[in-house]
Order: structure tokens, then sequence, then C-alpha cells
């Protein structure tokens, strides 16, 4: 149900001037007499008056609808005044009116203030809500009104005038209001159908007219009730195409040559009694009416949800045109159903070769099957994935995309496939590379610098300490005991203490033990320093581990080692740790443990320092994997592991290093 304009006013209709308004008011009146004295021509007399039909309040509560609010106060009794005046031409008694009068007003007052307030502004029947909210202040709440009250008003059988009264109420609200509302509907200037509807819905009329005159009109005799079944088609032409609109329409011309038939002895409906050919008449006009209304109501309302989806469609594929991503859009059988603009630009290929798996062709043959995997994974599990691959730009080039994929589901979580965004990310992984070949060299650099250093440490400054202890110790020996020899023995100590810090700090630097003896030595003796140096027990176990390990390798597993005890001499606050060199599935595991007061490992963490980022680059380059596992209170797990293709790893690890 869409508001109508001016919804604080209520209806459509626009008036300036009380002029126009006291027209309108003068022309509802007509209308109303002319529709009352339409009722009073399709009545049938005989013990009481039956009217089979009253469609005067029907159409003033259609009347007022399409108006503003403002002006009711001014509708409302100039179509009164209509009925007063029909009833006084037909000689019906001043204390009937005045009852018939007060139920009309009733029975107005509350289906409009209930239609026009529940459904706001001017009320389109295009969802079964909709419907059901006027259908419960119209046929049922204001057909109960007029019925009780205006039964008084009435004479001969209470229950026949009642009964008589609500149905004939009841059809009205269902064929005459619903037709005017629809129709003054397409007659918005916005929602304006073209020609050809009209000409359709003049052709729709003209058909239902013309058979309903010849079934219930045309013969002076009573016609087959087979006949009836003549109309179902052409029911279903008005609710299919032309909605509420179009049944209450035809509905309205069935039932007029309908009880104008029973009036005048014609038509299948033909009773002995009276009561029970109006009767008849009346659930026969319900059960036609009230399916086919409901069928207009469901095909209007899944219309409406079309036009909807079309236009959330097209608004969809402007954004996704305009986006500066490369966007694509998958169905639930995981073929590929749209690209946006950018990507077809992108390729430089159309959309029909681009559907269904036909994007494949311009992914890197070395990538497809990690895309198709990972997509596949993915779109079974129904969950988010990231994947890297590259696809051939229009100049034959082939870029580098980062694809981001997230599954789309319905209001009702049905899943419905998955939508994607990709960017070319070729310039970052080119830096990202040239970052980690700087990298790669700058770790080599820098232990051939700390080899240099430590070289000349032993070579050099190691060899002088020595002399110069040496020198001490021979002059210590010619003094005699004295002050002089004392502070000669004591500068004796200084220098043997120096000489060994510097040849522990050249150790450090580089470890010719690494060279000489391998990595289960190295480690073995590097667990003894931490010991002896920090009081610190460190445990070192060697389990299957290979008994030539590359070099790159060896001294990479060594610094992690090193980097990984400093750590907990420096901040674990703890008195043992356990150092573990073993084989796994992987490859050569290092694992470094402690039970000290640990740490986040998150990048919030700012004591994590750069030594864990040193650990992991060093793995990277030999094409191992770092692992950290730490939690406040609980200790620390360090875990280095290198694959078993050292060679290709250490070839690898050079190229780098060369900048290839």
């Amino acid at each position: 149900m869409e508001p109508g304009s001016g919804h604080s006013a209520g209806g459509i209709l626009r008036l300036n001037s009380h002029a126009q308004t006291a027209l309108l008011a003068a022309m509802v009146a007509v209308l109303c007499y002319a529709a009352a004295r339409l009722g009073g021509v399709l009545s049938i007399s005989g013990p009481q008056e039956l009217w089979p039909l009253w469609p005067g309040c029907a159409f003033l509560v259609a009347v007022c609808l399409v108006s503003p609010r403002k002006i009711w106060p001014a509708l409302i009794p100039a179509g009164l005044a209509g009925f007063v005046v029909y009833d006084l031409r037909a000689g019906v008694p001043l204390a009937s009116i005045g009852w018939l009068i007060l139920a009309d007003t009733l029975e107005i007052l509350v289906a409009t203030w209930g239609v026009s307030y529940s459904l706001r502004g001017l009320p389109r029947l295009n969802s079964l809500k909709a419907l059901a909210r006027y259908f419960f202040f119209t046929v049922i709440l204001g057909s109960l009104v007029v019925s009780i009250i205006g039964m008084r008003g009435l004479s001969g059988s209470r229950w026949i005038s009642w009964r008589m009264s609500f149905l004939s109420e009841a059809l009205a609200f269902l064929t005459v209001t619903p037709a005017i509302l629809g129709w003054v509907g397409h007659a918005r200037p916005k929602a304006r159908p073209p020609r050809r509807f009209y000409m359709e819905a003049s052709v729709l009329i003209a058909a239902v007219s013309s058979l309903s005159y010849v079934i219930f009109a045309a013969s002076e005799q009573a016609t087959p009730p087979a006949l009836l079944y003549s109309l179902v088609p052409f029911l279903l032409w008005s609710a299919l195409r032309f909605g509420s609109t179009g049944v209450g329409t035809s509905a309205t011309i069935i039932a007029v040559m309908s009880i104008w038939g029973d009036i005048h002895g014609r038509g299948p409906f033909i009773e002995q009694d009276p009561v029970l050919s109006v009767l008849s008449v009346q659930m026969f006009l319900l059960s036609t009416t009230v399916p086919f209304m409901v069928l207009a109501v469901i095909v209007e309302e899944q219309r409406q949800g079309e036009q909807v989806l079309r236009e959330s469609e097209r608004r969809f594929r402007l954004m996704a045109d305009s986006a500066p991503a490369l966007i694509w859009m998958s169905g639930t059988d995981k073929l590929f159903s749209f690209f946006n603009e950018r990507w077809l630009e992108f390729t430089g290929r159309e959309m029909e070769e681009e559907l269904g798996e036909g994007w494949l062709s311009g992914v890197h043959r070395d990538d497809v099957e990690k895309c198709l995997g990972l997509y596949s994974a993915a779109f079974d599990a129904r969950v988010e994935f990231e994947m890297e691959y590259r696809l051939r730009r229009r100049d034959g080039q082939y870029r580098w995309i980062l694809d981001y994929g997230v599954p789309r589901f319905e209001p009702d979580g049905s899943f419905c496939g998955y939508i994607g965004s990709c960017s070319d990310i070729t310039d970052r992984k080119s830096f990202e590379e040239s970052l980690q070949a700087l990298s790669g060299r700058l770790i080599n650099a820098q232990e051939e610098e700390r080899a240099r250093i430590a070289r000349d440490l032993h070579d050099d400054f190691s060899q002088r300490l020595a002399l110069h202890s040496i020198e001490l110790a021979q002059l210590s020996a010619k003094l005699p005991e004295s002050a002089e020899r004392t502070s000669v023995l004591k500068m004796w100590n200084d220098t043997c203490e120096l000489a060994s810090d510097l040849h522990t700090l050249s150790h450090q630097l580089h470890s010719s033990k690494l060279e000489h003896v391998g990595l289960v030595s190295a480690l073995n003796g590097l667990c003894r320093e931490i010991t002896e140096k920090h009081k610190i027990e460190v445990q070192f176990t060697q389990r299957d581990s290979p008994r030539e390990i590359p070099k790159d390798v060896a001294l990479c597993l060594f610094r992690v080692a090193q980097e990984a005890l400093g750590n907990v001499a420096k901040h674990s606050e703890t008195k043992s740790a356990e150092v573990e060199l073993s084989m796994n599935e992987f490859g050569i595991q290092l694992r470094i443990t402690d039970s000290g007061k640990g740490f986040l490992t998150d990048d919030r963490n700012p004591d994590a320092g750069i030594g864990l980022i040193g650990m992991s680059e060093r793995l990277r380059l030999v094409g191992g994997r770092f692992l950290v596992r730490s939690e406040p209170l609980k200790g620390t797990e360090i875990i280095a592991e290198v694959p078993f293709a050292w060679s290709t790893i250490e070839t690898n690890t050079r190229a780098h290093a060369a900048g290839k």
C-alpha cells in the first residue's frame, strides 16, 4: 500500500477554493441520489422491500477516501441529503428515514475513518494486509453497524431486514468502492497507465457486459446455471491484468445485470420465494467476488514485489557499475551471474563471455586450481573467503587480484549465492616483495657484519688482551710482595675477565661451534651459557633431528633460540626453560618454552618488541613458519619449523639475498 500524496490531508483531490468544494458537494449530492435511485431500481417489492445491492453508502465512502479530510464535513451531509431526497420521493416514512440516515452516517464514518487511518491516504488494495484492513472496516464493521441500526427503519421481518441489509452493503463495498478507488488511483498523473491499458479495459468491460446480459437478461426464461462458469475466464482476466480495480468493475457489472434479471424473472436465480431468490443472487455474488478479489490482491502484491526487486537490482547495478572495485555475483549453483562494468573494462570481455565459469579463462593457469578450491570450500561452508590470484588484463598483462567474497542470504535466511569485490594489488605485492628482499639482504648483511666483528674481536682484540695478560703475569712474578704487586695482580685478573667476556661476545656474534660441530652442539652450548650467566635452568632435548642441516637453516634456528632465550632471561622472571629440537611431518622443529609471566601476543602489546618480528622474518627467508603462544601468567611457547626441502630453500634464500 502506497501512501497517497498529501498524506496529512487525505485523498488525492486538490480543491483550491470554497467554490470548488461547494461544487463538489453538489455533485456528490446528485450522484448519491442517483446511486440511491439505482439501489431502488434494483430492489424487489413483496411482503417487504428487499435491496440485493445498496451502492449509495459505498459510493459516498469512496468519494470521501479520494478527497481531503478537511472537506468531509461538507461531502458527507451532501451525500446524505441525496439519500434523504430519494427516500422522500420514494414515500419512505420520516421515522424510517431518521433511522436509515443515522445508520448510514455511522457506517460512513466507521468505514472512511477506519480505512483512511489504517491504510493512510488513498487506499490501494495491492496487498493482503491492505485488503484485510479494508475488509474489516467496510465489509464487516460498516455493514454490521448499518444493518443493526437500519433494520429499525425497515418494515417486515427484522431477521430478513438485517440479513439483506448486511449482505447488500457488503456486496457494494466489495464491488463499487474498489472499482472507484482503483480508477481514481489510475487517473493520478504519476500513476497514469498507457493508452493500451484503457483500450484493454474497455474491451474487458464490453465483454463482461455483453456476457452478463446474455446470461442474466437476454432470455425471458430461466437460463441454465452452467452458463455462470463462462464468467470465470473474464474474472480471471480482470484479476490478473487489472487487479482489484478490474475485479471490482467486473463484479459491479455482473451484480447489476444479475439483480436486474432476477427482478424481471430472468437468469439462473429465479425462485418462487423472492427472499430466497435475492439470497441466491447475493451468495453467488459474494462467492464470486471474494475469491477473485483475493486472487487479484495476491497477483498485485507479487507484481509489486517483482517491481521492487527489479528496482533494487537496477539500483544495485548502478551502484556496482559506479564502484571503483571489480564486483561479481554468483547464484546457488556456484556459477557467476553478474560482473560490474569495472570488471568488464578490466578484462576487456563481454558479460556473456564472463558468466558461468567463463571468467576462469582470464585467471592464470597456475592459480585456477587454487581459486576453485578456495571458492568451492567457502561456498559449501557458507563462509566468507579471501584469496589472491592473477587475472589477465585487457592488454594481456596478468595482474594480482585480491578477491573478497561473502555469502548472500534472503530475509528468511535462505542462501542465494555469493557477492565479491576485487582490487588490483600488483603494485602492493611488488612493494612487499621488494621489502622482503631488502629484509633478507639486511639480515644477511647483519650476519656478515657480525662475523666480521667476531673475527676482529677474536683475532685482534682477544690476542692483544691475551698478550697483555701474559706481560702482567710476568711483571707480577718479578715484583716482591708489596702493594705494587697486589695492584698488578688485580690488573691481571681484570684483564683475564675482560678477555673472557670478549670471547663470549665474539661467540654470541658468530658461533664457531655452529660452523664446526653443528646445530645440536651449538644449541647445547647456548643453553649452558644461559644457565651459567643468568642462573636459569635451561634443559636441552634432541629427538630424531637430522645429522646434516644446511648452514642457512642451522643459523636461522640458532638465532631464533638465541633471541628466545634472551627474552626468557630478560622478561619471563622464571627459573627454568626448555629447548627441544625434533622432527615432525612438516620438517625440523625448534621449540622453546618457559613457565614465566607471559605476555599478550597481539599487536596492541608494546612489550612484544621487534625480536618476534626478526625471528619470523628469518624463518620466512628459509621457507619456515613461526608460531608464538603466550598468555599473561601462563608462560610462553615459541615454535620454529623449517620444511624438509632445505636445498631448494637455501637456493631461494640466496636468490632473495642477491635481489633476484
